[in-house]
């Protein structure tokens, strides 16, 4: 039997959660957001301004060599940690957004045409929606939103209705970024695979808080960011079927993603290298290195076990609080609660919490069309990870009561 998870064990390697917040400790429930940084990441990062700072690719001296090392290491990492079967499989990106832009503008927009359709779900992120939404309108294609229940539950019956022959790719969310719903992707993609659909995967809010196998899953292409697995801001990935990486052109045209140069044209390098133009964000990624390392050392496993526990410590907690509305009751979730208190604006509820300490996240949380289905202009959202604990949601509640009672 494994030992019990123990957060404060984790907890002390993340400087930024001993802060104060207005004098009282800080309860961090904002990391569908983006996470907090271990001092492993923090350190990797300072490492490499300090020690070793050199561009990667180009240079032949014992600075570049070390920084390319180190760079492309992360790739060795990632594919990995995301079972993807080859690094070179793996492309470098800023984030969620820009892997979904580039499928979008390399993947997709050639291949269609009008009278095609997009299909994707009421419950992405706006990331997973506009991109779709530019290109369609270049091509005279349509996007279309598979249904969900008032539970959150994406319906695959639905789904795969849906499929019919004009939908020439679908994309969906691993994990809603809003209600936590778990969607069943490796399922989703067999149903695409069946009838020739390419598929998309937003993995932003599943890499931090689950093992994901690519090779189960089965999809064409998946997305994640990286400063939602508690590494730095503007660091991502795209994985891609190989056949697919060949045959898209590059997304942004530069330096080091050729081979060769001259007036007469360009002969582009292999992927993944050649949609990385430019100078990359080195110390980003030598950053995400190090959160990979970090995560995998606490034990995926482990983190949803005690992320669901914590889940279900909340969501009975935040049921017991008279007049509020929780949103998204998916069986299989995520740590991730939406909710609304009766009388209480989402913005002035997260506003007055945060003077008990509590950060949380108010808006609509770039998910217009979810907001619209469930018929509310914003909700409240507190998303868990592994260094949260049961004191903070108690301490939480109480903040929630003082609210409460201060607007009713």
């Amino acid at each position: 039997m494994s030992p019990a998870f123990d957060p404060l064990r984790y907890r002390a390697d993340f400087p930024l959660l001993s802060r104060r917040v207005h004098d009282k400790p800080l309860i961090y429930f904002d990391n569908a957001n983006t996470a907090q940084k271990p001092r492993a990441v923090i350190a990797a990062v300072e490492e490499y301004y300090r020690d070793y700072n050199a561009n990667v690719a180009r240079a032949v001296h014992s600075l570049g060599e070390q920084a390319t090392a180190a760079y492309e290491g992360t790739r060795d990492k990632l594919a990995a940690f995301l079972n993807a079967g080859g690094r070179d499989q793996i492309v470098f990106t800023s984030g969620t957004t820009q892997a979904i832009n580039l499928v979008a503008y390399s993947f997709a927009l050639p291949r269609l045409q009008p009278g095609d359709e997009i299909l994707v779900t009421q419950m992405e992120h706006h990331a997973n929606i506009v991109p779709w939404q530019l290109v369609a309108g270049r091509s005279g294609a349509t996007v279309r939103a598979a249904p969900i229940d008032d539970d959150g539950v994406l319906s695959l019956d639905r789904f795969e209705a849906l499929l019919s022959s004009r939908v020439k790719l679908a994309a969906v969310a691993h994990v809603s970024n809003v209600i936590g719903t778990a969607n069943p992707v490796a399922a989703i993609a067999k149903l695409c695979r069946a009838r020739g659909i390419p598929l998309l995967v937003d993995g932003s809010q599943a890499c931090p808080h689950q093992r994901v196998d690519l090779q189960a899953i089965g999809c064409d292409f998946y997305a994640m960011t990286g400063h939602k697995l508690f590494g730095p801001t503007g660091t991502g990935a795209l994985w891609a079927r190989r056949e697919h990486l060949q045959a898209m052109p590059p997304f942004f045209g530069g330096g080091e993603m050729i081979r060769t140069v001259s007036f007469d044209g360009t002969v582009f390098a292999d992927p993944p290298h050649k949609f990385e133009a430019g100078t990359p964000n080195i110390a980003g990624f030598i950053g995400l290195g190090a959160a990979i390392d970090y995560v995998q050392g606490v034990g995926l496993d482990r983190i949803q076990a005690y992320e669901t526990e914590l889940l279900a410590y909340a969501t009975a907690a935040l049921d017991s609080v008279p007049g509020l509305r929780l949103f998204g009751r998916a069986p299989h979730k995520a740590a991730v609660l939406s909710f609304l208190i009766e009388g209480v604006h989402a913005h002035d509820l997260a506003t007055l919490v945060d003077h008990e300490g509590v950060a949380l996240r108010s808006g609509h949380h770039c998910a217009h069309p979810l907001m619209q289905r469930f018929g509310v202009p914003a909700t409240a959202r507190a998303s868990l990870a592994f260094y949260n604990t049961r004191d903070e949601v108690d301490a939480f509640i109480i903040a929630l009561d003082k609210v409460r009672r201060l607007l009713a």
